[in-house]
């Protein structure tokens, strides 16, 4: 056997994908050795799954219900404990299996990339003498290790809590709650915190045990952070660390080119960012490796005798096995995420049969970087959504706004009451929009805020429409569909082999649409962004200064610059298409008029004045 102890099985990981769609990924894809995570957002929604899989198995249910004490952090602990028991129930039965075509343990291993464990399969196969291919199935049983069961936290997805009028304390906010219900269950995976920087949640890990490591230098429970650049790494990296918490993984996500919230740079772009990463890891995990132990021996905890691994993983936007291995050789990357294709693999992910046919169909016009989100940030959308069509019709109906039924965007805004409403709601959006109609503003200003406070959907409830439809557990549901706009280019339903075979290059589930070069589709997503937020400036709804856009020009083409130098390890197959193409991009944001710094914001910009 040629295995590395503790080497994961796979190179890719599935990606959280909003509240719904991987709230049960694990169950289907850990037993394979897959690596995916959920998000722990919509307790309302772990519940119900808790009682829908534990019903299935033939597991005992007890409701833990809404007015219970402490009932989100018991309800993602039941359930995490739930999915980690049938889990591992699952990979008993798995090895259990006898290596014949279709079974368990045979699927297990053709998913496998053409690495070690998958030629040491291989070769028990071309095994002639029966006692010797015996010994060799029995190794590889032992080998056949789960994925791993990670959650998300949206570090931004936090707030107060009260209960009858009165403010409980800051551990039942909802971030801290989350925290504390992965924490004290009983998996051994990691935690990823995404979406900023949240010190009242980052200190809170602290308070748990499970994230310190044991005499064996090894962790129960790991940290993942989901970033964008080098900076917000190493700033996070070094709170956490000040705490005695060690950061296990970097995700490393493309600003724009994702699906669900997009959390877009100042123009830097994903491969000087990543190039920055590779050339400064061990610079920062020797920082932050001194500050830990520093910190762990103020708590009078064991020191690790060397830095713990840190894993480099990239997601966003990732459509070829070419593109994949780019990330993992040139960047030295240690994994790779894949999210929206997924959408249209039902074995993994929770999509309804409308929405699968949907994004089967969708195009480029239909998939858009909204205003949805209440969260106030970008939030790439579904324009033919159940959730979508739903709101246009309460807006053409003289309704618009929807009833909060979860609450879990009620995060800051007291504009119009005493405690926080969520600007997707009804009751905002009625209050909101008769203030507009009151405030003296030019009119392209009042229709922009105006279309702003109506583009708001109740994201929290819709985005769990998929698995709610899919499971039977609501059939009124109009899901919300976050897909990045890689989707375009999937049109086929597909089985879990078929998209496995597709990461690795085995196979090719592309529907023959052109498709650029996933790092220069998203120079052309920055643009459209860049495009956006200049209109805002001349309606005076910015708050970015003029300096911003000036910077934000240079870095694209700092960008541009640095994929001209490297194209020919990029682009592999085309570099003469891909400089080409480059040469493009970099002529029209060389035409981009940016604001000089004696400008100011809301200037009205006329249809006439093109703004590049």
């Amino acid at each position: 056997m040629t295995i590395v102890p503790g080497q994961r099985p796979h190179t890719f990981h599935v990606c959280v994908m909003g509240t719904g769609f991987t709230i049960d990924a694990p169950l289907r894809v850990a037993k394979y050795g897959i690596d995916s995570a959920m998000s722990l957002v919509d307790d309302v929604l772990v519940e119900q799954m808790r009682k829908l899989h534990g019903t299935q198995a033939g597991e005992p249910y007890r409701e833990i219900a809404n007015d219970e004490e402490d009932c989100r952090a018991r309800r993602i602990t039941a359930y995490l404990n739930l999915l980690d028991f049938l889990i591992h129930r699952q990979v008993e039965a798995l090895q259990a299996s006898a290596f014949v075509p279709g079974s368990e343990i045979t699927r297990y291993f053709e998913l496998l990339p053409d690495a070690p464990l998958a030629r040491d399969y291989r070769e028990m196969l071309a095994t002639a003498d029966p006692a010797e291919r015996f010994q060799r199935q029995e190794r590889l049983r032992a080998l056949a290790a789960p994925g791993s069961i990670d959650v998300n936290i949206m570090a931004k997805s936090d707030r107060d809590v009260y209960r009858h009028g009165e403010k409980l304390p800051p551990m039942f906010s909802p971030a801290l709650s989350a925290l504390r219900g992965y924490a004290e269950s009983t998996l051994r995976s990691s935690i990823v915190f995404s979406a900023g920087f949240n010190p009242r949640l980052y200190s809170y890990a602290a308070e748990f045990g499970d994230f310190f490591p044991d005499e064996n230098s090894s962790f129960k429970k790991k940290i993942t952070l989901k970033v964008s650049d080098y900076h917000s790494a190493a700033v996070q990296g070094r709170f956490l660390a000040k705490r005695g918490l060690w950061i296990s993984e970097y995700r490393i996500e493309s600003g724009l080119n994702c699906g669900g919230h997009a959390f877009a740079t100042q123009g830097l772009l994903l491969g000087p960012i990543l190039e920055e990463f590779k050339r400064k890891k061990t610079e920062l995990i020797a920082q932050l490796y001194a500050t830990y132990a520093k910190a762990l021996t103020q708590r009078n905890s064991p020191v690790p005798k060397e830095p713990p691994s840190v894993r480099l993983t990239v997601q966003g936007g990732i459509g070829t096995a070419a593109e994949d291995a780019l990330l993992r050789e040139l960047y030295a990357a240690d994994g790779t995420g894949w999210a929206t294709p997924f959408l249209l693999v039902p074995e993994v992910t929770n999509v309804d049969r409308e929405h699968l046919e949907k994004l089967c169909a969708a195009t480029e016009d239909d998939v858009y970087l909204s205003d949805s989100s209440p969260f106030g940030m970008p939030f790439w959308n579904l324009r033919t959504s159940s959730s979508e069509e739903t709101r246009r019709k309460n807006i053409a109906a003289g309704r618009p706004g929807s009833r909060c039924v979860k609450g879990h965007v009620k995060l800051w805004n007291t504009e119009f009451t005493e405690l926080p409403i969520c600007t997707a709601s009804r009751g905002y959006q009625k209050l909101k929009l008769e203030r507009i109609e009151r405030e003296d503003l030019p009119e392209a200003k009042r229709a922009a805020v105006r279309e702003a406070v109506l583009h708001k959907s109740c994201i929290c409830h819709d985005l769990a429409g998929g698995a709610t439809i899919k499971n039977g557990i609501d059939a009124a549901a109009t899901p919300a569909v976050c897909c990045g706009p890689n989707i375009v280019n999937f049109s086929k339903v597909a089985t879990l082999e078929e998209m496995v075979g597709h990461i690795y290059g085995r196979t090719s589930l592309l529907n023959g649409k052109s498709r650029p070069h996933f790092l220069l589709r998203e120079i052309e997503l920055y643009l459209d962004f860049l495009g956006a937020e200049l209109r805002l400036f001349y309606l005076g709804l910015s708050l970015n200064p003029p300096t911003y856009f000036v910077e934000f020009k240079q870095n694209l083409l700092d960008g541009v610059a640095y994929y001209r130098d490297a194209a020919q390890q990029l682009a592999l197959e085309s570099p003469d298409a891909f400089l080409d193409e480059l040469s493009k991009l970099r002529e029209t944001i060389e035409k981009i008029t940016v604001p000089d710094e004696t400008s100011e914001s809301g200037i009205y910009l006329s249809e006439a004045k093109p703004l590049f």
